[in-house]
């Protein structure tokens, strides 16, 4: 590199911010010393002082999953449910309406948004995982330092595994960027502008991060559901070897019956999941045995999403005076109504007067309830959801069980009071996977499912391109959904950082 390019290329290098300790869209780093904690008592520079500063690492992971709730959950559902045929984008900004009526392109803000959060999700558990071995502080055992690095590796391997389901292939960075001189710039460069990796190699990486730490990581604690358990480790493997690149029907099926073994099952009563206890804006339950991974809120410190999607039953007038993201669809509601799933439906979706109309008349809007108090439980990984996958598992394995995987559908049903599927279904594989389909949206709505389930069955052309012409409420649609529609465009303003990313077919 030449020297007259060295300012030019860290002010690059700041706004790619791999392996920032805070997050760049607020908090620009000045130089990149911030990944070091401090000097030891030999004087040396090191990453982590003793184990408090490790401590310090692990939490402040936690909290990205805990705080940080714009991309892993608030996109997510714009994502799955607004670009589906779940719901409607719900507001008329321009970075919104491109999920509903397919219209997004590399410069829009939210993806990016994305791309950059999830990278330095990435860089924080990368720190972690690469210098923890190397603190001398003898009160950080063996033990808990493979502890330490379990959980980094599942939260990397979660992180890794959104980012892969979205933009396919990505960047698979697990090391952590050197100090950046004139003298070493090209020594590090590669560090901080990596390669794409296929999605195929994406993939490997979650499975071996996810096996690696299943060792380590601490057993499901039913009385804390906010950590990253070796049951967290078995779901995510469940879900990842249901997805194309790396498909194994039977893993599906090994890892749903492990985390049985581990004690989840389905809550008793559906409204458990999502409800407040009556006259309160608190949970009616929180680590219930259905919840494998969820962040908790509480008086002082609760989530602020709600109020992007409805209202917040903990201040019933807070922040209700504008049009709100994903609004539950006509097709969603009346798929709800044809199956007379009474119950599902009152939890899923919730009415209230507005003083906006812009897809149902003010008197009577529909709202996506899952969220709906600062103090609710934010789920991101549910048993039922694994359930589910090992029914599709036995439908669309070699082997098909049809019989077996009709029982787990007929038993999710049950729980809301639904009759069992007919014999002319359960005889049926096609028949058989549309049910599956069917009781993942109404069992799943607004719960970031339904997108990802279209895209891993081929389903998003026939589904989406229909969905148009018989859902009056819908945007016209920019373009028709095709084989190029199944990942999203990557951001263009990372194509322009990093001559390595190459945009998606298509965009």
């Amino acid at each position: 590199m030449m020297k007259r390019n060295f300012k030019y290329i860290l002010l690059m290098l700041g706004a790619v911010g791999f392996m920032a300790s805070c997050s760049l869209d607020k908090d620009p780093l000045g130089d990149f010393s911030d990944v070091t904690e401090g000097i030891n008592e030999e004087g040396k520079t090191v990453v982590f002082k003793d184990k408090a500063a490790v401590d310090n690492q692990m939490t402040t992971i936690y909290n990205q999953l805990r705080d940080r709730q714009e991309h892993w959950y608030m996109d997510q559902l714009l994502i799955a449910e607004a670009h589906s045929d779940n719901a409607y984008a719900g507001t008329t900004g321009a970075e919104v309406v491109p999920f509903e009526n397919n219209g997004i392109e590399g410069s829009n803000s939210v993806i990016e948004r994305d791309w950059r959060r999830f990278m330095e999700d990435i860089g924080r558990a990368n720190v972690l995982i690469v210098n923890i071995d190397s603190v001398t502080d003898q009160s950080l055992t063996t033990t808990l330092r493979n502890q330490y690095k379990a959980e980094a590796k599942i939260f990397r391997a979660m992180i890794m595994f959104d980012m892969v389901r979205l933009w396919g292939n990505i960047p698979v960075t697990t090391t952590v960027g050197g100090d950046i001189t004139e003298e070493t710039l090209e020594e590090v460069y590669d560090d901080y502008f990596p390669e794409q990796k296929t999605e195929k190699e994406a993939y490997e990486q979650i499975v071996k991060d996810l096996t690696e730490a299943i060792p380590y990581a601490p057993s499901n604690n039913s009385s804390d559901k906010t950590k990253l358990s070796k049951s967290v480790a078995k779901a995510i493997l469940a879900k990842v070897y249901a997805e194309k690149p790396v498909r194994d029907y039977s893993k599906v099926i090994q890892y749903a019956d492990d985390l049985a073994t581990d004690g989840f099952d389905l809550e008793a009563d559906y409204t458990d999941l999502f409800g407040v206890v009556e006259g309160s804006a608190d949970p009616k339950k929180r680590n219930t045995r259905e919840a494998i991974l969820e962040a908790h809120y509480s008086q002082g410190n609760g989530n602020w999403v709600t109020w992007m999607f409805g209202r917040d039953l903990s201040n019933w007038d807070s922040n209700f005076t504008w049009a709100k993201w994903v609004t539950p669809s006509r097709d969603l509601i009346k798929a709800f109504q044809t199956e007379n799933d009474q119950i599902r439906y009152s939890e899923s979706i919730v009415y209230y007067q507005t003083s906006w109309s812009n897809y149902y008349p003010s008197s009577n809007y529909p709202f996506m309830y899952k969220t709906r108090s600062a103090f609710s439980n934010i789920i991101k990984y549910r048993y039922a959801d694994i359930l589910l996958l090992k029914a599709e598992a036995l439908i669309m394995g070699n082997t098909a069980n049809l019989a077996a995987a009709a029982e787990i559908i007929d038993k999710v049903r049950a729980r809301v009071k639904l009759p069992k599927l007919t014999s002319s279904v359960r005889g049926s594989k096609d028949a058989m996977l549309e049910a599956l389909l069917k009781e993942r949206r109404l069992e799943l709505a607004f719960e970031g499912q339904r997108w990802y389930d279209l895209v891993r069955l081929d389903k998003v052309e026939s589904v989406m391109n229909s969905v148009f012409a018989k859902d009056s409420g819908r945007k016209p649609q920019i373009y028709p959904f095709n084989e190029n529609s199944y990942k999203m465009p990557i951001p263009q303003a990372i194509i322009d950082q990093n001559p390595k990313i190459n945009q998606n077919p298509g965009y």
